[in-house]
């Protein structure tokens, strides 16, 4: 039998002794709230049964009195009199009924005849109160027949009860000391059966975990040819064995595998020098226009019809249009080439940020059109005067904004230019569009070369992954550093981080 059924059928068993436990000690706690409310009713009929007989007691003596100066004097009682008598009347009425709610099965009897006799005499007492002012009535209240009745069966319904009452307090008692030994055993038992199980469990795998452990230090010493071959369970523990022996078996291998591993990276970095030399999808469509409306001016101006001026000149802008996004591709793929061999280099000179920042956001003018953006900029005339490279300057933030221009649509894109007060000397320039956004995981590569968000995004907007690469290597190489904030759906946010002061800037760079 394997370990996995050894524990299902000890588990199973320790659970349906746990079971009986709970469902005894839920029968006891039912026993006991019984006993509990046989109680609360025995004393809640006890002091009811005083109360009604106290009641009729002093009412009793209160209509003898009343009769007899009724039968002495002709003295009237009041209107709020007689109301009083009425309601206290109705009162002991009441009283009577709820006695009879607190009442058992078996002593309905008893109740029903102090029922009967009571409304018997209260409706007498109630007719000698109604006719007291009428001189022509003649009562008979002063007859103690009725009264010693009701009285009786008072007496008789309280004796019977409580009779009740300890019959089913003794009977509960007994099925609560039932219960609690049952209890006591069954819990005796579950410990008895969980120590014998986990002695014979621990027992039954403790020379298979020796061998396991055995095994497991060879192996994680480097011995990998050695075999755990002496585990004589068919079950998870001869399972567990066979994964060590495959992993040993893999571990050689990829020992072996190393060795080729460092042959494979020299081939990769051939393959990504490979893959910049060869962005063919990018390239080929801005020269596929120029060639094409190239061609289509040529055949124009073969024609002996009259040119279309302004479509011409349309078709010239595409050309010219075509051309820089061919130029600025290569440029991509040439500085990135540079920058991964070390051959960037900083041209420092001193410059006014604002003025290039201004270039920029000229730059991006016919993209802002083309996808319906607004442009929101600060004034970047406050900015202080810049020692840095100015044509890495001018490329970051035309790559940055081009890369928000082409992910929004009918949009907003914000400049933000300051020198911040937590780093005099500095330059912090935000550009925030509202465009699609990005996730964690796509923040965490978006600065990667050749990396796009999603695979889509070249399809749906162009563009090889390298810009943004190239905006953080130029931020590092000028001694600043650039960080991404985003959020599907919301837009994002390119803070850049650059020295102004010449000091900082070779301290950095």
């Amino acid at each position: 039998m394997s370990l996995r059924r050894r524990l299902t059928l000890s588990l199973i068993t320790i659970l349906i002794l746990f079971s009986i436990n709970v469902g005894t000690h839920f029968w006891g706690s039912f026993a006991r709230n019984e006993s509990m409310e046989a109680y609360r009713n025995s004393v809640t009929a006890a002091q009811l049964s005083t109360q009604v007989e106290q009641l009729l007691i002093d009412k009793r003596q209160t209509i003898l009195v009343l009769d007899t100066i009724r039968d002495n004097t002709e003295e009237p009682l009041e209107e709020g009199e007689l109301r009083q008598a009425l309601e206290q009347i109705e009162s002991i009425r009441l009283r009577i009924r709820e006695l009879g709610k607190v009442s058992h099965d078996v002593t309905r009897l008893h109740f029903d005849r102090l029922q009967e006799s009571s409304d018997g005499l209260l409706d007498q007492w109630k007719a000698f109160y109604e006719g007291y002012n009428t001189p022509e009535y003649r009562s008979d209240v002063d007859d103690p027949v009725p009264y010693l009745k009701a009285s009786e069966h008072l007496k008789e319904l309280e004796q019977r009860q409580a009779f009740i009452a300890v019959q089913r307090a003794n009977i509960i008692d007994r099925t609560i000391a039932l219960t609690d030994r049952i209890t006591v055993i069954g819990f005796i038992a579950s410990i008895f059966l969980t120590a014998t199980l986990g002695f014979f469990l621990v027992r039954y795998t403790n020379r298979s975990l020796k061998h396991l452990k055995r095994g497991t230090e060879r192996i994680g010493s480097g011995d990998l040819n050695f075999r755990i071959d002496n585990i004589d369970d068919t079950g998870e523990l001869g399972d567990l064995a066979d994964a060590f022996n495959k992993m040993s078996e893999k571990l050689r291998n990829a020992m072996y595998d190393v060795s080729k591993a460092r042959d494979s990276a020299d081939e990769a970095n051939a393959a990504k020098s490979i893959f910049l030399a060869n962005v063919s999808h990018e390239l080929r469509t801005p020269l596929n226009a120029i060639i094409g409306y190239s061609e289509m001016l040529h055949d124009e101006l073969s024609d002996q019809l009259e040119l279309d001026r302004p479509q011409f000149q349309k078709d010239l802008e595409k050309i010219i249009r075509s051309g820089r996004q061919l130029l600025m591709l290569i440029n991509d793929i040439l500085d990135l080439s540079k920058i991964e061999t070390g051959k960037m280099m900083l041209n420092c000179e001193t410059f006014q940020p604002g003025e290039l920042l201004e270039q920029a956001c000229d730059a991006i003018g016919p993209q802002l059109r083309e996808r319906d953006n607004q442009l929101h900029k600060t004034d970047f005339s406050a900015l202080p005067t810049m020692y840095n490279d100015a044509t890495k300057f001018r490329q970051i933030f035309t790559n940055l904004l081009s890369n928000a221009c082409k992910f929004t649509e009918h949009g907003q894109i914000s400049v933000l230019a300051r020198e911040p007060a937590a780093h005099p000397g500095w330059v912090e320039i935000a550009i925030t569009d509202t465009g699609i956004g990005m996730t964690p995981e796509q923040q965490e590569l978006v600065f990667e070369a050749f990396v796009q968000a999603q695979p889509s995004t070249s399809a749906n907007y162009g563009g090889t992954g390298l810009g943004l690469a190239i905006c953080r290597d130029y931020c590092e190489l000028m001694g600043g550093s650039i960080r991404v904030d985003s959020d599907p759906g919301a837009g994002s946010t390119f803070t850049v981080l650059i020295p102004s002061d010449p000091e900082l800037t070779l301290e950095a760079a």
